[in-house]
């Protein structure tokens, strides 16, 4: 089998005949369900390892070099030849897992809901999920795709920001009822506010014009999963984004004290490497997250 050791991923000659057969990188991603850059990585892997260049470009037109144009002809034929072979029983076996980490709230609120729509659009990928807590030193390191929370600035990798949404105090309806009353946002003061180190309350403080000091009494929870399950149980008030509480939101099991919003410290990222051999279904999912979560937060 070394004879075939060198031939190119069938998914770059696929890219390199639709783009060759438009004559447009994009007309080509559309058609193939994939990003621009998708296919802009894909053709510069196939050149790569072919050691030629297939496309001359100019500034308004993109056409066949005189190597692309033989290869053109070599792909076709391959491409028909294996088209032709049946393959109704090998679909099963032909999927492509996709290994995503999350943190486990993410995945919860974010990720597992929507799941169903992403494999009824991707039926050939198989989504493998795992959690990770960065802040803890749990992660996952064969991920191809990571959602992390955090600043964005991850050297090294592709970083995509997916979800920026601003936090508000919630708490549930109890402690609401046997606290003291929360008329204004300087009666947080007067309150539990519960502690975590990748949520801080300062940015909220500074938000409504409160020069206070960051709790520093209570237990600290490492985890937004366990500081909201903190809220709901009654042990006081967190700050929390919509998006990762909506269904307690819905049921009533948190409530929200003011209609006042500020951007938080963090936000959720996607990260994965360029040169990650699952760089096009990466795109695939963290494009079709993004759509989903911009299509909802504007309802």
């Amino acid at each position: 089998m070394k004879r075939f050791s060198r031939l190119p991923p069938l998914q770059c000659l696929v890219a390199f005949e639709a783009v060759a057969r438009l004559r447009s990188g994009t007309l080509a991603a559309a058609e193939l369900s994939i990003t621009p850059s998708a296919i802009s990585h894909r053709i510069k892997q196939l050149e790569e390892s072919l050691g030629v260049s297939l496309f001359t470009r100019t500034q308004n037109e993109l056409g066949l070099s005189s190597a692309g144009l033989e290869y053109l002809d070599v792909v076709r034929q391959s491409l028909e030849s294996l088209s032709r072979f049946p393959t109704r029983g090998l679909l099963d076996e032909e999927r492509t897992p996709l290994r995503i980490s999350s943190p486990p709230t993410f995945a919860r609120q974010i990720i597992v809901p929507r799941l169903h729509a992403f494999q009824e659009r991707y039926p050939d990928i198989e989504v493998v999920l795992q959690l990770s807590v960065p802040y803890v030193g749990l992660k996952a390191d064969d991920a191809d795709v990571e959602i992390r929370f955090g600043s964005g600035d991850y050297p090294g990798l592709t970083v995509e920001s997916v979800l920026d949404e601003p936090v508000t105090p919630v708490c549930s309806p109890l402690y609401l009822e046997q606290s003291v009353p929360f008329r204004t946002p300087s009666d947080l003061i007067n309150g539990n506010l519960l502690r975590c180190p990748i949520e801080p309350w300062g940015p909220w403080f500074k938000a409504v014009g409160l020069s206070v000091n960051e709790p520093k009494s209570g237990p600290q929870y490492v985890d937004i999963g366990l500081l909201v399950e903190a809220a709901i149980s009654g042990q006081g008030v967190a700050l929390a984004r919509r998006s990762m509480i909506r269904t307690w939101l819905n049921s009533g099991m948190l409530v929200t004290l003011f209609p006042i919003y500020a951007k938080g410290q963090h936000a959720y990222f996607a990260t994965w490497s360029s040169a990650s051999p699952q760089y096009a279904h990466v795109e695939n999912f963290v494009k079709w997250l993004k759509t989903e979560l911009e299509k909802e937060l504007a309802d």
